[in-house]
């Protein structure tokens, strides 16, 4: 996606927080209590935006792969929304092949095709080149801002720091 008033490309990449063997989070545990209580809740309020803690932590790799497949039909930005919507509002279990079928299926897109793609693990390899890159970056953390290969910011930002991040990086 091009913004076409500042001439900036913004492009999704993979990051999974906790890749298998990481072990997932309990979904009532204290950690991710607090951390949804002091700050994920308040952000989406402010923010005007609907989230509620998902009863389960399912691992997402099959999710990025779906992501990166509807890419591949020109609908990425809807398919990455609907998985969104589904994991952060309905609580559904986005590392399960039938719920990111099911989301497909609600934009028109080839449902069998996907199948086949989450299957065979067509994508997976474009997964770990994401990783990888983060990992060279020294990302750790969701959502992260990197510009120009160069610069980072971890966690949600208020819009002055993306501006300067977006400054430093036009400045070299």
């Amino acid at each position: 996606m091009v913004n076409s008033e500042s001439n900036i490309e913004i492009i999704w990449r993979t990051f999974e927080l906790r890749p298998d063997p990481v072990p997932t989070l309990p979904p009532d545990g204290e950690y991710l209590l607090r951390v949804w209580n002091s700050s994920v809740y308040p952000m989406a309020k402010n923010m005007g935006i609907t989230m509620k803690l998902p009863p389960l932590q399912p691992r997402s790799r099959l999710a990025h792969e779906a992501a990166h497949w509807t890419r591949t039909q020109g609908k990425f930005e809807a398919m990455n929304a609907a998985i969104f919507r589904a994991f952060f509002e309905r609580g559904e279990n986005v590392g399960e092949i039938e719920v990111l079928v099911s989301l497909a299926s609600k934009l028109d897109l080839e449902i069998d095709s996907l199948r086949r793609a989450l299957e065979s693990r067509e994508f997976e390899k474009s997964i770990i080149t994401d990783e990888r890159e983060a990992e060279k970056l020294g990302l750790s953390g969701v959502p992260a801002f990197v510009a120009n290969r160069k610069f980072a910011l971890s966690g949600v930002q208020p819009f002055e720091n993306l501006k300067m991040l977006v400054e430093r990086a036009g400045a070299i």
